[in-house]
């Protein structure tokens, strides 16, 4: 069993390659990102108006604030190297904190550690994202950045690269042929719940300049063809002083129980 699992490791990692005209436009598209400027991002606010759907339809928007901060230290195992708040409403009375290793719903009532599908979902979704990929781990010796082919996405000719990180994970990166930016990108799993394989497509638009960095004012994110999430911030920005505690428990917070 031993033996059929570990031909099993070395075929997949064979299947992954790293081609130079993969590495150079995985390159190139760092510098169109920014280069030392994106590279050393320390955090970034965006500001906008968040969409949620439902088979197609709006279920949900509301007035949000995301803040990131990229940690110095290494990612814990089964975390990330960074910290985010997810904050709705006006008064940005409802939030999400993630911490590196865990999550946390975040009312009136109190504090309530995410559900394992909630936490499951936001490290898949970080580990595979392609600002995360580019900044974080461009460089480990580990990962593999395969060229596709060039296409026409719609009506923009793009370079198809698939970037594979040391645990077998695959995002298919469509960069803009012209600006080198990222416009596309998939990543497909088996979903042990639905029994099924699951591709989740997320879509980046209305690059701006931010202090130096190119960023999206637009995401879009599919899951299984249909549209689950739309951002549109209306300001961003980078490096800027964020509010003490935001990327904290508020000091004698009520711990409500897990909903699994």
């Amino acid at each position: 069993m031993k033996a059929i699992a570990g031909i099993f490791v070395l075929s997949v990692a064979l299947c992954a390659q790293t081609s130079p005209k993969g590495k150079q436009i995985v390159d190139k598209a760092v510098e169109a990102l920014g280069g030392q400027n994106f590279l050393t991002m320390r955090n970034r606010v965006d500001s906008g108006r968040a969409y949620s759907f439902y088979r197609e339809q709006l279920s949900g928007l509301d007035i949000a604030t995301i803040y990131t901060e990229y940690v110095d230290s290494k990612a814990p195992k089964n975390g990330v190297a960074l910290r985010e708040r997810q904050a709705y409403g006006k008064k940005q009375e409802f939030s999400f904190l993630f911490l590196p290793d865990q999550g946390f719903q975040l009312t009136f009532r109190g504090a309530r550690p995410v559900s394992d599908e909630t936490w499951n979902r936001y490290l898949r979704s970080t580990l595979t994202n392609v600002f995360y990929l580019l900044r974080e781990r461009r460089n480990d010796p580990r990962m593999f950045y395969d060229f596709v082919r060039e296409d026409v996405l719609i009506s923009t000719h793009v370079y198809i690269v698939d970037i594979t990180d040391p645990e077998q994970r695959t995002v298919r990166v469509y960069f803009d042929y012209n600006t080198n930016l990222p416009i596309r990108q998939e990543y497909s799993e088996w979903d042990p719940v639905g029994k099924q394989r699951s591709t989740e497509r997320t879509e980046y638009s209305k690059y701006r300049d931010v202090g130096g960095v190119q960023l999206p004012f637009v995401s879009e994110r599919f899951r299984n063809g249909e549209k689950v999430f739309q951002l549109f911030s209306n300001n961003v920005q980078v490096n800027q002083s964020i509010p003490p505690g935001t990327f904290e428990l508020p000091p004698g917070v009520k711990m409500l129980k897990k909903v699994d």
